[in-house]
């Protein structure tokens, strides 16, 4: 299955008859059956099994293998499987003994590839009967091989925006494995076919070893094991099947079986080819290992439709694992950087606009937060909230609760008076509910928080998070301006999983029911009577898919079109609709954006026009 740029793939570790290619050829095929990947990967030396001994040795077990082979491939023609097949076998070349990898596609080998390194410490002695690849590779670069001429050694294969080079078990645990410079050269999946033992921590290492090697190579590192059904005269095998992509684990398997079992996963081709441009070591690593590699092309059929193996994630920035400790980082992060803010200017004074809303209600935790870690005394945090024309009597009352609760220096100053006065001078009527009626009370807000930050000698806290950076959702010189932002990092999908943490891990009962109260609360800037943020700028929950898709992964509209139809099962029109309307709001209103105040960087993506996101202010997209 392949289309958008998403590649399934299979690890298939069967169920293994040491030494009988005949049977391990039928469960490889049965493995095929209703197999909706486009890439199908088996074990190393998988048509034999990979613990048969002195029996590589043997001129009947490597005709066996060979007639294995092309049954295998003869068992491909008439099968609906139209994908690529690794598997691995011990080949007989120029009487040579290999340890191999055959590429396979319907009727036709595309390309072998010799392991290269070969273990020769403790359980391991593969030098008793097979020969490197490096010599071999270096002398051939094509073999015959069941009545065809086959491309061999140094090897990419490439079909459209798929490029794969293969790797054999002990290759990937060497200084410089062929996979480092494969990817170099251009590919962007590294398979690594192995027969890899079972022995206390080992499992660990091997992890380790293939995240490294995914994120060394900027690319994805797709890791396929013998199973338990190989011999266990003196080791056992586990099956381990791994899939990295840069640095993340996207499947794995778990657990031993000696029956056959299959792990698939969903390759971002294109997500990986945004972080490859924008991976700066990478690029500059791609014409220093230069290598003389054969480009195997191959067809690989675009399938109809792309199923995927999981429900895609529509909330893709809030962890769903290890809570705790995602909490406990994103909190460090904002507490520090404004405590280390605080430290350098010698202040012992902040000022905070709180509305009781989620934005201001983590703020102004992060700030008593900060000032607990400072030993400073939480009196020094002028917290403020400033009801006008549209605000509610919930968010009134939650505002003084959670001022109260945490034991700020609590004010209420109100501006509805303040604004009309402010409106008539300027020759506004005061009552039209315009965007200059909107925009007066947020900035009447922020220069009542600047002076008051100039009266006790602090600085002004904000508020505003990713989301609304993203989408210009504030007013200029007005929310959009503080001295320090601590919420710049976060979307407002992850303030949200935040504040429902410190909600649950950091307060009593009372702040902790104030903030169950605000996070029930509808979003509204409350600038106006019966105002719904999310009725005018679409849910949260869809622009931070977006976001995520645009921002981190780096896809097109189209694609992110599709994505955010699967994700969260509307149709492409309105699908269309949600996307535009963020991509038009999010080009319009860099100019906000390049006047951001500092703030800490949380997740792996960021606005900052200083740091992380540089556009002219006039694109016109």
């Amino acid at each position: 299955m392949y289309k958008h740029g998403f590649l399934k793939a299979s690890l298939v570790s069967p169920a293994v008859v040491v030494g009988n290619p005949k049977e391990n050829v039928a469960a490889m095929l049965a493995a095929l059956q209703k197999n909706e990947s486009s890439i199908a990967v088996f074990p190393e030396l998988g048509i034999t099994g990979y613990s048969c001994g002195d029996l590589f040795f043997s001129k009947a077990l490597l005709d066996d293998a060979l007639e294995g082979l092309r049954v295998f491939l003869a068992g491909l023609q008439p099968s609906p499987y139209d994908g690529v097949v690794i598997c691995g076998l011990p080949l007989e070349v120029n009487e040579m003994v290999l340890n191999v990898a055959v590429v396979l596609q319907n009727a036709k080998i595309l390309g072998v590839v010799p392991k290269f390194y070969l273990p020769n410490t403790k359980e391991y002695y593969e030098k008793r009967w097979f020969k490197s690849g490096f010599d071999v590779a270096d002398h051939l670069t094509e073999i015959s091989l069941l009545g065809q001429r086959v491309p061999f050694g140094n090897l990419i294969f490439e079909a459209g925006k798929v490029r794969f080079g293969i790797e054999i078990c002990e290759d990937m645990w060497a200084t410089i494995s062929p996979g480092n410079l494969l990817s170099v050269n251009g590919a962007n999946v590294i398979v690594n076919i192995s027969a890899s033992n079972e022995t206390l921590g080992k499992a660990a290492i091997r992890r380790n070893a293939v995240l490294e090697h995914s994120r060394k190579n900027c690319g994805v590192y797709v890791y396929v094991s013998a199973g338990a059904s190989e011999s266990t005269s003196e080791t056992v095998f586990s099956g381990h099947n791994m899939v990295a992509v840069n640095g993340v684990m996207v499947a794995e398997s778990e657990g031993m079986s000696l029956d056959t079992k299959t792990l698939y996963a969903d390759l971002d081709l294109d997500r990986l080819a945004n972080e490859r441009r924008n991976n700066s070591s990478y690029r500059d690593s791609i014409l220093k290992y230069t290598h003389d590699y054969q480009i195997v092309p191959f067809v690989l059929p675009e399938s109809g439709d792309f199923r995927f193996q999981d429900a895609l994630d529509r909330l893709p920035f809030v962890p769903k694992t290890k809570e705790e400790d995602s909490f406990l980082k994103i909190s460090q992060i904002q507490e520090f950087g404004l405590a280390k803010r605080l430290r350098h200017l010698q202040l012992d004074h902040v000022v905070v606009g709180v509305s009781g809303g989620l934005d201001s209600a983590l703020a102004l935790i992060v700030a008593c937060r900060a000032f607990d870690r400072l030993g400073l005394d939480r009196r020094g945090i002028v917290a403020v909230t400033m009801p006008a024309m549209g605000t509610t009597e919930r968010t009134r009352k939650n505002a003084l609760a959670l001022m109260e609760g945490l034991g700020c220096d609590a004010r209420e100053i109100r501006l509805s008076e303040h604004v009309v006065d402010h409106l008539r001078l300027i020759g506004h009527d005061g009552a039209t509910e315009d965007v200059t009626y909107e925009n007066a009370q947020a900035r009447a807000r922020t220069m009542i928080l600047m002076d008051l930050a100039n009266k006790v000698d602090g600085i002004v806290l904000g508020t505003g998070d990713l989301s609304e950076i993203a989408l210009g959702w504030s007013t200029y010189n007005g929310d959009q301006m503080s001295m320090y932002n601590c919420n710049a990092g976060l979307p407002k999908t992850l303030v949200r999983f935040t504040v429902g943490q410190y909600a649950e891990r950091m307060f009593d009962d009372g702040v902790r029911d104030t903030l169950k109260d605000i996070l029930a609360t509808p979003i509204s800037p409350e600038l106006k009577r019966n105002q719904s943020t999310e009725a005018t700028i679409g849910k949260y929950e869809t622009n931070d898919f977006v976001l995520h898709r645009f921002l981190l992964c780096g896809d097109s509209r189209d694609r992110i079109v599709f994505l955010l139809g699967r994700a969260f099962s509307i149709d492409a029109e309105r699908a269309a609709m949600v996307v535009d309307a963020f991509l038009r709001r999010f080009h319009s209103q860099q100019f906000k954006r390049q006047a951001s105040p500092d703030g800490p960087k949380v997740l792996d993506c960021a606005l900052s026009p200083r740091a992380d996101f540089r556009m002219p202010s006039d694109v016109g997209r």
